[in-house]
C-alpha cells in the first residue's frame, strides 16, 4: 500500500514529511520520497528502501522550504527502484506528484504525449499524469495564462484529470505557484489537516496526530488547493464548495471508517471493492496476462513452472488458501499452501521450476521472510 503526506506552511517541510511518512511505514512500502519547492525550484529526494534510507540522503542532501509533499511507494507499474519512486516530475521540471491509486489508460496516454516528443525517465503510471498535467499547463501558458496564476494550475490540473481511467489520490505542487498544494481525489483517501495558517495533506490521519486535530476529508471528485491563505475544495460538477471541519481523537483514525462501528465489519463490506481494487491495473486484457510490478519472469521461464507454493502467516495464509483454489482452475498448475512459520523450519524440496510466492499485507511479517 501507498502513502501521502503533505504540507504547506511557515515550518521547514522536510522535516513535517519525513515523520508523517515513517508513520506511514505500517503501511508497507518499497521506496519513498519528498519534494520541496523552495524560491520557483524544485528539490526532489527519493530513494529505493526503508525511510531511514531517504533520511540518510537528505542529511547528506538538505533541502529548504515550507511546502512539499511525499510518498512511500509499494510497487504497481514498474520495478521498485529509485527513478520509480515517487515523487515524479513532468519533463519541463514545473510539475512534481506523488500518487496512489491505479491508472488504467496510462499505456494510451503515454503513447499520445510520446508522440509530442515528450521523454520518459520511469515506467510508472504516476509519471504519465505528471507529464499529462506538464503538457496541459504548457498549452495554457502559449495561449495567455500567466505560469503564476492559481487559476492557470486549476485548468491543467482539471483538464488531465478529465482524461484518467481508474483511482488516484494526488498530491501536486507547480513550481511557478510555489505558495500553493494541490490535491485531488478519486477512489484513494485523502485528508486534509487545518491548523494555523498550515494545512497539511495525507492518505490517512495518523501522520497529522500531534500537528492539528481538526480535518476535513476529501470526497470522490474533489479538488482541493491548499495554501497560507486559505483552503478551497471544488467538486467536478458543482464547483467550489463549503467543507465541513470534524475533530478526531489523540489517536490515528482510518480516514475511511465512515459510519462502521468497527473495522471489522468495514472491512467485510469492502470485500468486493477491495478485490477489485486489487486486480485493477494489473489484468491486461490485450496480452490474456496479469502485469505485476517487481515479477521479472519473461513468459519462457513461466511456462517452465510445474508447481506453485504459496506460504504466509495470518489472514495472508487464508487469501492463499484462495489462491490456491483460482490458480489450479485457471492455470491447472499444481498448487501448496504452506504456514510460513512451519515452512522457515522445513528443508522442503524445491526445484527450479517451482514457484514460491511469499505473501504478507505489510512486507514486513518476520516468519514470511525468514521461510523466504
Amino acid at each position: 500500500m501507498c502513502g501521502i503526506v503533505g504540507y504547506v506552511g511557515h515550518r521547514p517541510a522536510s522535516d513535517l514529511l519525513l515523520d508523517g511518512l515513517s508513520r506511514l511505514e505500517y503501511r508497507g512500502y518499497d521506496s519513498a520520497g519528498i519534494a520541496v519547492v523552495e524560491d520557483r525550484e524544485i528539490a526532489v529526494r527519493k530513494r529505493r528502501g526503508r525511510v531511514a534510507g531517504l533520511i540518510e540522503l537528505i542529511e547528506s542532501h538538505p533541502v529548504e522550504g515550507s511546502i512539499g509533499i511525499g510518498h512511500t511507494r509499494w510497487a504497481t507499474h514498474g520495478d521498485p527502484s529509485d527513478v520509480n519512486s515517487h515523487p515524479h516530475l513532468d519533463e519541463s521540471g514545473r510539475v512534481v506528484l506523488v500518487h496512489n491509486g491505479v491508472i488504467e489508460n496510462h499505456d494510451r496516454l503515454k503513447a499520445r504525449l510520446s508522440e509530442t516528443g515528450c521523454g520518459f525517465r520511469s515506467s510508472t503510471d504516476t509519471e504519465v499524469v505528471a507529464q499529462l498535467i506538464g503538457w496541459h499547463l504548457e498549452q495554457l501558458i502559449e495561449s495567455g495564462h500567466a505560469a503564476d496564476d492559481p487559476e492557470t494550475c486549476w485548468s491543467a490540473l482539471r483538464a488531465t484529470l478529465d482524461e484518467l481511467e481508474g483511482t488516484y489520490g494526488l498530491g501536486v505542487l507547480f513550481r511557478d505557484c510555489p505558495g500553493h498544494l494541490w490535491a485531488a481525489r478519486c477512489g484513494s483517501p485523502l485528508v486534509i489537516g487545518v491548523g494555523d495558517q498550515e494545512y497539511f495533506l495525507a492518505s490517512d490521519t495518523s501522520p497529522l496526530i500531534g500537528y492539528t486535530r481538526d480535518v476535513v476529508y476529501l470526497d470522490d471528485h474533489d479538488t482541493a488547493r491548499l495554501g497560507r491563505d486559505g483552503l478551497e475544495v471544488r467538486h467536478r460538477d458543482a464547483g467550489t464548495r463549503d467543507v465541513a471541519v470534524q475533530t478526531i481523537q489523540d489517536e490515528a483514525v482510518d480516514v475511511e471508517l465512515g459510519e462502521f462501528p468497527h473495522y471489522m465489519l468495514k472491512e467485510i463490506y469492502e470485500q468486493p471493492d477491495s478485490i477489485r481494487s486489487a486486480m485493477r491495473g494489473r489484468m491486461d486484457g490485450d496480452d490474456a496476462t496479469a502485469v505485476f510490478g517487481g515479477l521479472n519472469a519473461d513468459a519462457g521461464e513461466l511456462r517452465r513452472i510445474d508447481r506453485i507454493v504459496l506460504t504466509a502467516c495470518g489472514t495472508s495464509w487464508h487469501a492463499g488458501l484462495v489462491g490456491e483454489y483460482l490458480i489450479e482452475e485457471f492455470a491447472r498448475i499444481p498448487t501448496e499452501v504452506e504456514y510460513a512459520s512451519e515452512l522457515r523450519y522445513r528443508n522442503a524440496p524445491l526445484t527450479d521450476t517451482t514457484m514460491v510466492f511469499a505473501i504478507t499485507q505489510s512486507g514486513e511479517t518476520a516468519d514470511t521472510l525468514a521461510a523466504v
